[in-house]
């Protein structure tokens, strides 16, 4: 038995107000089942991600009016959950475990007259013991752990920021073709060098944008989706890496990430190299992300992320059309859920004016914590070995 995904549903995304993460999710699930063409009692598995607070899953459970499930779990690595759902998701179907599963992430972190920057702003009396010291030193953020990240990257192997400014510009130009996309004006590299340092290396174009909204899929075996509402999206291969780097003089912080476990398990599972792959969507929380998982999976020798992404190859038109409908940096930021659901969308030819022009085969990244965690899906319109 394989497994396959079977439905998508997305609400509104971005400057959405009204409604609490467990509403959105679960406007997300109904979507997302309405699309498969099944009913909400056809669902036997829940899997939920981060946003809801309390006890997610049984409530939200309950606010779908679903009884007797035979999965019900909420998991957490960060950006890299979408994928782990997703794999823990079909191998539960192709257990046996559960037939129907509802993998679902929400987030309403945006609020009304408040900045972006604002929404995942830590208050100072958070600061204590070694995170009091390393925030006295400046690191504050996200921002600034990844910007320590690009800068060993930087230091080590030559990566300029222009060669990140051209991951942004790529990014939006793919984000132009997405009508769903939270930015769509056309930005070019002078732009991106213009834009404000957020924590230097890193401009405010090279960072992911905040959205609010939910995305949920239905995962069910391969056999059973042949026949519902919507072209299956087969699952080829899946993999997860967690490389524990500590973040200190001599480790690989920064240099390698958990794409290189995770894409190995996941390629030699499908049966894939990296040369076979049509179109990636990665976790581009920031573009350093997107330039160092090229080169984890194999796509550029490592250090040849920057010269890879500078000569296009990314964008429409280019070899490896990547974050086609327009990522994190510019369509939506809904953790994992970002890429997974541009890959659900171009497996299935759904892209329209931004539509990759092969869809066989597509790689899904996700990336946790400060390069923590990481997951990697494979996809495609097709049956595993057709």
């Amino acid at each position: 038995m394989s497994a396959a995904i079977a439905g998508l549903g997305m609400t509104e995304l971005g400057r959405v107000y009204g409604r609490s993460p467990r509403r959105l999710a679960a406007d997300a699930v109904r979507l997302a089942a309405a699309d498969a063409g099944l009913g909400l009692g056809d669902l036997d598995g829940l899997l939920v991600s981060h946003g809801m607070g309390g006890s997610p899953g049984i409530e939200l459970a309950d606010t779908l009016g679903l009884r007797d499930l035979r999965l019900l779990t909420q998991m957490n690595a960060f950006g890299a959950t979408a994928g782990a759902m997703v794999a823990h998701a079909a191998m539960s179907v192709m257990s046996g475990a559960a037939t129907t599963v509802a993998c679902v992430f929400a987030d309403a972190p945006l609020k009304p007259k408040q900045s972006a920057g604002s929404a995942y702003n830590r208050s100072a009396r958070e600061w204590y013991g070694y995170g009091g010291m390393t925030a006295a030193l400046g690191l504050r953020s996200v921002n600034s752990f990844y910007a320590l990240a690009a800068q060993r990257h930087m230091s080590r192997y030559g990566t300029t920021s222009e060669q990140l400014g051209a991951i942004a510009v790529s990014t939006r130009e793919w984000a132009t073709r997405n009508p769903l996309a939270q930015m769509r004006e056309p930005i070019t590299l002078a732009d991106h060098q213009a834009s404000r340092w957020v924590s230097e290396p890193l401009h405010l174009l090279d960072c992911c944008l905040v959205s609010n909204g939910a995305i949920a899929v239905i995962v069910t075996s391969a056999d059973r989706a042949r026949d519902l509402a919507r072209p299956p999206v087969h699952l080829w291969g899946w993999g997860q890496g967690h490389p524990g780097h500590r973040k200190e003089r001599g480790s690989d912080f920064g240099l390698t990430t958990g794409a290189v476990s995770s894409g190995a398990t996941a390629m030699k599972m499908a049966g894939i190299t990296p040369s076979d792959v049509d179109v990636c969507e990665l976790y581009d929380c920031y573009t350093y992300t997107v330039l160092v998982s090229l080169e984890d999976y194999g796509f550029c020798a490592k250090g040849e992320g920057g010269a890879f992404a500078a000569s296009g190859a990314l964008g429409p038109g280019g070899s490896l059309p990547t974050n086609t409908g327009g990522g994190q940096l510019s369509a939506y930021y809904m953790w994992g859920f970002t890429p997974l659901s541009e890959a659900v969308i171009q497996a299935r030819g759904d892209g329209g004016e931004r539509q990759a022009p092969s869809n066989d085969v597509v790689l899904v990244s996700g990336n946790g914590g400060i390069l923590d965690h990481h997951s990697t899906l494979i996809v495609s319109p097709h049956p595993k070995g057709a």
